[in-house]
């Protein structure tokens, strides 16, 4: 699991290209999928949790086609990973 956020500039069109493009591009770097929430503060960022591994990750942010599907999808910056501090039960 890796749970990442990005600022966008329209969600939709985030939406749109994330779910197309971005998914084709993510499945060749081993992503099972991902569910993606919006920011109720900032209406601007969305955040993502990916069943992917980080080596998928690192993978996928490095390929030099990945630039322009961001840039497609309207992001604002780079995603960024949130660091995981722990796994509890309950």
């Amino acid at each position: 699991m890796l749970l990442a956020t990005t600022k966008v500039a329209d969600v939709d069109r985030f939406i749109r290209i994330f779910s197309t493009k971005g998914a084709d591009k993510r499945r060749l770097h081993g992503s099972n999928g991902a569910t993606v929430f919006r920011d109720p503060s900032e209406p601007d960022r969305v955040w993502a949790i990916f069943d992917w591994d980080a080596e998928g990750w690192k993978n996928f942010v490095s390929d030099p086609e990945v630039p322009a599907i961001l840039q497609e999808a309207g992001h604002v910056g780079k995603p960024q990973a949130a660091m995981l501090l722990g796994h509890y039960e309950a």
